[in-house]
Parts: C-alpha cells; structure tokens; sequence
C-alpha cells in the first residue's frame, strides 16, 4: 500500500486541527494547472510540516479526488474546510504561493489543485511523529512511500497508533476501522472512504460533467443531488447521486419530477395541476437520462425506487 507524505501549510494545519467533528479537507495546491497521480482512491495523504516548523508529522487523511477548482468554487463547495476562516483568507494563503497569469496576486476565480481528503485527523503537539528519516530539504511538495516497510511503514504505523488514542467523528472512526481490517487480513488496498457532504457534491460533478436530464454543461448552474434524502438516511455516495441542473433539483426534491428505475425522466400531473405549466418539462417526460460511463458512479435502482413512492407526487 503507497501512502504520499506531502510538505503541509502550517497555518492551513493549525486552523483545521482546531476544527471539531471535520469530516473531509481541501488540501489545496496553489498552481491549477498540475495535477496529482500518486494516490489512489483510500490511500492516506500524510501532513508534514516543513523543517522550519520541526519536520513533524501532524496528521493524515485518506484521498478521494483530486479536482481542478476556482477558489471561488471550493469555497462554496468547502467552505472553511479549505483550512481558513474565509474565502479571502484563502486568496490571501494562495496568494503567497502564486501569481495569476498577468502577474497580479490570484483573486477568488484563480484556479487552484484540490487534492480532497476524507476523514482528516491532526494529531495536538503531544502527539506529533519524528518525520522520515530519509527525508530530504530540497523535496518541495511530497514523496510517495511504501507503507508497508521502512520509515513509510514506521511512520503510518505510528499515525495509526495516534489516531486510536483520538476521539473521533463517526466517520473516521468507521473509515479507519475498515483500513484495521484489511491490515489485519493482509489485503494491500484500502477500502472506499465514506464522504462528507462537499466530497458528495464533487465526486456527483466529477462523474457527471452535466444535467443528467438536460445536458447542461455549466457548473454553476448544475447541483448535486441526493435520490434519497440525506434527512431520510440517504447516503453521500456516488450511486445516492445525480447531476441536476438547479430547477430540475428543485423539482426532484419536491417530488414534482424523478428519474425511474430504469433511468427515464418523470414528470408528476401535479406539476401542472397545481402551477399550469412545466410545459418545458412535460417535453423531456419518459427521456433516457445520461449516465457517466463508469457503473459504480451510476444511480442506483433502488434508490430510484424509493423516490418514486416516497418523494414523487403521483
């Protein structure tokens, strides 16, 4: 199993350990047009705070999905979960680092890289780990580790000892839970992480790109839906999800409209019985919805079943 021990912000560290109950993180990268391949979906991103700060490992969290953002957009999707008390003061922090294109200090539209953690724990002063030994100055943002042998094993090791002596959201509690038992089964993968709700909404956009009914294509237009409420238990997961633009979220959610279990737009009479019109919507009733192409990120069937009888007006 790898793991990416990664150069962490020591101000975005502080604000986020001081957060109770965080279930998901931004941990962002000022310069939007890299990208990130170390990790893949469950592997831990490991904080380490620079020498000036004492080399320590201060935390981790498991990755999900590495996403190309306005900071303007990961706020509204993060909110201070970006590590900072507001969008300005992520401007501010992306400025330090960055420059927009004609020079001038990045405003809220600058695109940053967005390397989006689940279930992130930080570790009190106390608790801070030696940082790896084999660790070099001129290293600027990571090195990927074996977390299975030497000083990568040592030092996920000890997170994991950490993280047991911690409180921890349920979330957490349950993603690392399900890291113990693979560990203790021999297997060399990490399960799937349980997302937070700003996870949700950019895993729903990542694997859609547009409306499932409509085809639109513009993001701020567009919402993540969940099938089934989140209030009624509805999970915040791929299969609980759709891609809506925002009036057509607004309608599936009151149940004027739905998407049938074999993945046909529904339009409900009391639409127009009780506005007289939705003509507009009428004409896309019994429509195939799109789908994204990979068949873990597509609706699931039972979901849709429950809005029909629970949420759709018939």
């Amino acid at each position: 199993m790898k793991g990416f021990i990664a150069n962490t912000d020591y101000d975005w560290y502080t604000y986020l350990a001081a957060r109770e109950n965080l279930e998901e993180a931004n941990f962002w990268k000022p310069a939007g047009n890299q990208s990130f391949k170390a990790l893949q979906r469950g592997e831990p991103l490991i904080f380490k705070l620079k020498a000036a700060q004492g080399h320590a490992v201060v935390g981790f969290g498991l990755f999900a999905l590495f996403k190309r953002l306005t900071v303007f957009d990961a706020w509204h999707l993060f909110g201070d979960a970006n590590g900072a008390l507001d969008m300005e003061r992520v401007v501010q922090r992306v400025g330090r680092y960055a420059h927009g294109a004609d020079g001038r200090r990045p405003g809220r539209h600058h695109v940053i890289g967005c390397i989006l953690l689940a279930s992130p724990i930080f570790f009190d002063r106390p608790l801070w780990i030696r940082g790896p030994a084999d660790w070099k100055n001129q290293i600027v943002s990571g090195k990927t580790y074996d977390l299975t042998r030497g000083e990568g094993r040592r030092v996920w090791s000890e997170c994991l000892e950490r993280a047991a002596m911690m409180p921890l959201p349920a979330v957490a509690t349950e993603n690392l839970g399900r890291i113990r038992e693979n560990s203790v089964r021999g297997k060399a993968y990490l399960v799937q992480p349980r997302l937070g709700h700003g996870l949700f909404r950019a895993s729903v956009q990542d694997a859609y790109n547009r409306c499932a009914v409509s085809g639109e294509h513009s993001l701020p237009a567009l919402d993540a839906a969940h099938i089934k409420p989140f209030k009624d238990g509805g999970p915040n997961e791929l299969p609980n999800g759709l891609l809506l633009r925002a009036d057509i979220h607004r309608l599936f959610d009151r149940g004027y409209v739905t998407i049938t279990p074999d993945y046909r737009f529904q339009v409900s009479p009391a639409l127009n019985d009780e506005f007289h019109n939705g003509k507009i919507y009428y004409q896309q009733d019994g429509s195939p919805i799109w789908m994204p192409p990979s068949a873990d990120a597509r609706p699931s069937r039972d979901y849709l079943a429950y809005h029909g009888e629970e949420v759709f007006l018939r």
